[in-house]
């Protein structure tokens, strides 16, 4: 159970050019370019908050839409975490966090389960927030449950801030995720399920 658990993704489409390296033990350093400011922002928050490292540079076909940018970034960033947890034994495997932003409150909630599901309600009701399209946050999320092969759940509880009901909901996520993968010395090499498998 010792040392970094570390993740290099290349993923190649039509539609997107994807290079990310992960390390769950970080120190909270990224340096992220989607060609969308306001979701760098995002993933540079979420990296910062779950303590995790992170390079990741996509260049997406922006001209036709963010959606492939968006989704593409979430699955391969997912992938990545399922490469560095292995086998997954020892880790808590679930995680939740209530976050607060001034007058926002998010919460999330993530389980390792191997199965792909997500739950989002961002409770944004305009088109944009900064020069993201405030409708692709849900397959972001989508994209990393599926990528991860996890339970992703977020929900903005009340807020009046659209920026700040998604930097809470992103926020709140690195941190539920960040207990999720961490160690349990109490289970050891154990895995976290009686199925045998996750």
């Amino acid at each position: 159970m010792n040392g970094k658990r570390t993740a290099s993704i290349d993923r190649k489409t039509a539609e997107t050019d994807i290079h990310l390296k992960l390390t769950i033990e970080g120190q909270g350093r990224y340096s992220v370019s989607t060609g969308i400011r306001f979701f760098d922002h995002m993933l540079e928050l979420f990296t910062r908050h779950g303590a995790f490292d992170l390079e990741l540079a996509c260049k997406g076909d922006l001209d036709v839409d963010q959606h492939h940018t968006v989704e593409d970034v979430g699955i391969a960033l997912g992938e990545a975490f399922n490469q560095a947890l292995g086998d997954k034994r020892g880790i808590l495997r679930a995680g939740y966090f209530l976050m607060t932003m001034d007058e926002t409150l998010g919460l999330a909630a993530v389980d390792l389960s191997g199965r792909a599901a997500h739950h989002v309600e961002t409770r944004v009701r305009t088109r944009l927030v900064g020069d993201l399209q405030s409708e692709l946050v849900e397959d972001f999320f989508e994209g990393f449950a599926r990528g991860a092969r996890a339970n992703v759940h977020v929900k903005t509880m009340y807020g009046r801030s659209s920026h700040h009901k998604i930097e809470a909901l992103f926020k709140a996520f690195a941190r539920a995720l960040r207990f999720a993968c961490s160690r349990d010395p109490q289970l050891g090499e154990m895995l976290p399920s009686t199925k045998g498998l996750l």
